[in-house]
């Protein structure tokens, strides 16, 4: 019964990812494919996956123990903060802060973690902006001056 509810609950906040993705605004240079359509692939594939839920549950689902939960919130609070760090810090320390939260509460060795935030954070920055071209700030002018 609880993987029905939380099929049926992923299901719902999929549908609302959805209803949200159509209310994209095109920029004035709209590409092809068009703002809306990544988002709404990414909500279709979430829905798909939460009716499979629903159709086939687990007959006797393992649920994870209390701490699996807490890193789980500690990624979003992660995730959450490096969305409003990322404008007035830029991109690298946010990234690199972040993604070395996450490394660390997948493998708990600090080391590997700092390493790892450092190459996604510098590795992500060349990767978009110049490889991509995309227009991303290092630092944010406020720290640097």
């Amino acid at each position: 019964m609880s993987d029905r509810i939380f099929g049926a609950l992923t299901g719902l906040v999929a549908l609302a990812y959805i209803v949200s993705a159509t209310q994209i605004q095109e920029g004035f240079l709209p590409d092809p494919v068009g703002s809306k359509l990544f988002p709404i692939l990414v909500g279709s594939i979430a829905l798909l996956c939460s009716i499979a839920i629903v159709i086939k549950p687990d007959e006797s689902p393992d649920w994870p123990g209390v701490g699996t939960f807490l890193s789980i919130l500690c990624a979003i609070v992660a995730l959450v903060g490096y969305a409003y760090t990322l404008k007035p810090l830029g991109f690298l320390i946010p990234t690199a802060v972040a993604s070395g939260i996450i490394s660390f509460l997948i493998q708990r060795r600090f080391l590997t973690a700092v390493l790892t935030g450092l190459g996604l954070s510098v590795g992500l920055f060349v990767l978009f902006k110049y490889a991509l071209g995309l227009g991303l700030v290092a630092f944010s002018k406020n720290l640097i001056g």
